[in-house]
């Protein structure tokens, strides 16, 4: 086990690294939209890129969330035939969001040796992510 602030320090390190590696500049809160993000989530059990819908408003989550719900056939089509969509997605501070996301298990940001794969996996995925946006954003935001 690892201690807080060792475990923050080496969540530090993945960040730096991943930046180096990869370095450019991602849409991800720059959606123009406050209540839509583009996120990179990497824990003890999993890495994760999703559309993160976050505000304290249940109506205007579930407008947003339904928007990307008719929309689930092409974002199969576009960005993966594994992906989630998650109307009340638990984060772990407690607070509900609704997620849209594709994951990738058995990854742990402890393990630096898992750190090359999960590189690949954001590289790989958050382009689809950006790509979607810019094509249906404003069917989205409508």
């Amino acid at each position: 086990m690892f201690s807080r602030e060792e475990s923050k320090q080496i969540r530090e390190q993945f960040w730096i690294f991943f930046g180096k590696r990869h370095p450019r500049k991602w849409l991800l809160y720059d959606t123009k939209i406050k209540e839509i993000n583009l996120k990179f989530s990497f824990d003890t059990i999993k890495a994760i890129v999703s559309f993160d819908i976050e505000t304290h408003d249940d109506i205007f989550r579930t407008y947003y969330y339904e928007k990307f719900e008719s929309l689930k056939n092409l974002l199969k089509a576009e960005i993966s035939e594994e992906i989630i969509l998650d109307q009340e997605y638990l984060r772990s501070s407690g607070k509900i969001i609704s997620r849209i996301y594709v994951e990738k298990n058995g990854v742990n940001i402890h393990n630096k040796t898992h750190w090359p794969e999960v590189f690949e996996f954001f590289y790989t995925e958050m382009p689809k992510f950006e790509l979607f946006w810019y094509e249906y954003q404003e069917f989205i935001t409508a």
